[in-house]
């Protein structure tokens, strides 16, 4: 089992910044990938990006790529969403998420709320 827990959201100002942490404990030697996800109100649940742990193979939405950065610190078994130029619509519950073998992701954090201003 994997366990994940989020931290880092907030409020913040359109146009600022934040960066989330996810840090993993249990057996984490069985994931391959760790991701971001998020869900705004009356929305569904979107991908976000996500990595192997190396930092060698990333994704990133449309809407994430050149504003979100997803890296990972394998010393610490953490996954961060450095989160720049964030708008209103940006505002969402965002979830970490780890897979294993597995092509979905089947292991879910608790989510932390992003809140941006106008």
């Amino acid at each position: 089992q994997v366990q994940l827990v989020e931290s880092g959201g907030g409020l913040v100002q359109a146009g600022g910044s934040l960066r989330l942490s996810c840090a993993a404990s249990g057996r984490v030697l069985s994931v391959y990938r760790m991701g971001w996800f998020r869900q705004a109100p009356g929305k569904e649940r979107q991908f976000v990006a996500d990595t192997n742990w190396s930092n060698s193979i990333k994704s990133y939405a449309d809407f994430a790529r050149g504003r979100f950065t997803i890296s990972t610190a394998n010393a610490k078994n953490t996954v961060y969403l450095q989160m720049s130029s964030l708008q209103p619509e940006d505002t969402a519950v965002y979830y970490c998420a780890a897979r294993g073998s597995a092509t979905y992701y089947d292991t879910w954090g608790q989510g932390t709320q992003v809140t941006v201003s106008s």
